[in-house]
């Protein structure tokens, strides 16, 4: 399959196309909405589907400067597109929304992600990105597409080596990124087989400008790091707010590599529990990077990588190719 022509310098939010110059503060890896679904029947703190509350900490997002938000919620598995574009209306936070598939786990065994085949997954990819997203978000019986478009296309791998149904998967989602010139986002585990899965990516011929591999904080070897960034692909951290002790590793990463890397780098929340979320009554907050990444990067002096992390980066990687 060859990889579209395309000079249109766009990203694709739930309320349609923007010029990639309108993209702004970015926080690259969230979860705004997780409607009643799989996942959330075995972990209720996954629900995530308060249009009330999750408009209002939007809303203090976009008063302190924060513009656009990646939803990172796939197909079937608590992805609601019809709650995305009400709380991104009603905040005026610019929402993508990936479709694509997470990891098995957050499925049912008997789950048709299972049956289809290659193409198949392609084709659904494909449409969810040119078409529209399904309201019912293949649950069934019927497919019901509407106007709001995906604008990214995600993966997840686990603590394994890839199997031949997650090997289906990327190509899947490459064949669909090299057709629509749709970005990629990964879920990794812990920043397990962040390699592996950039190596995958260039064996299949996708733009690594376009990839991102989430959550790769959670590994401390600097040396890893830098072999994954090595590759071309963009990384996201996510774990600033999560380190309960001394040393926060993602701020020593940061100081190790922002210097190294400054054009591959991206932050976010991925906020996918409610205990998070400061209105239902959680902690951090949404505007914890907001709140705190200025100041760390001027106290080592790297503030000059602000942009970067998420200005510059994001507008590169979510951008169409």
């Amino acid at each position: 399959m060859k990889k579209r022509e395309s000079n249109h310098n766009f990203f694709r939010t739930v309320l349609g196309d923007l010029p990639a110059d309108q993209m702004g503060f970015t926080y690259s890896h969230e979860h705004i909405i997780i409607d009643d679904s799989y996942p959330t029947a075995v972990n209720p703190q996954f629900l995530l589907n308060d249009v009330e509350k999750i408009s209002k900490e939007l809303k203090d997002f976009h008063a302190q400067g924060g513009r656009t938000v990646v939803d990172t919620m796939p197909a079937n598995c608590g992805r609601n597109v019809l709650l995305l574009a009400e709380v991104s209306r009603r905040s005026n936070v610019q929402i993508i929304v990936p479709t694509g598939l997470h990891l098995e786990m957050y499925y049912p065994k008997n789950h048709w992600r299972y049956e289809l085949t290659e193409d198949q997954l392609t084709d659904l990819f494909i449409q969810d990105i040119t078409v529209g997203i399904d309201q019912f978000d293949y649950a069934g019986p019927i497919v019901k597409r509407t106007k709001h478009r995906a604008g990214l296309i995600k993966l997840a791998t686990g603590d394994h080596p890839f199997s031949p149904h997650q090997e289906k998967i990327f190509r899947a989602v490459v064949n669909a990124h090299l057709e629509t010139g749709a970005p990629i986002l990964t879920h990794t585990n812990f920043g397990k087989l962040a390699l592996e899965q950039a190596q995958l990516f260039t064996k299949l011929g996708a733009d690594l400008n376009h990839v991102v591999i989430s959550h790769v904080d959670r590994n401390l070897d600097v040396s890893y790091h830098c072999k994954v960034l090595d590759t071309g692909v963009k990384v996201e951290y996510d774990s600033a707010f999560r380190w309960k002790k001394p040393p926060n590793h993602t701020y020593e990463l940061l100081k190790e590599l922002l210097p190294k890397y400054p054009q591959q780098i991206t932050l976010g929340m991925d906020m996918a529990k409610n205990t998070y979320w400061q209105s239902y009554g959680g902690t951090p907050g949404l505007n914890f990077l907001l709140e705190n990444i200025p100041s760390f990067l001027k106290k080592y002096a790297l503030e000059k990588y602000l942009k970067n992390i998420f200005i510059d980066n994001p507008k590169e990687l979510f951008q169409f190719i």
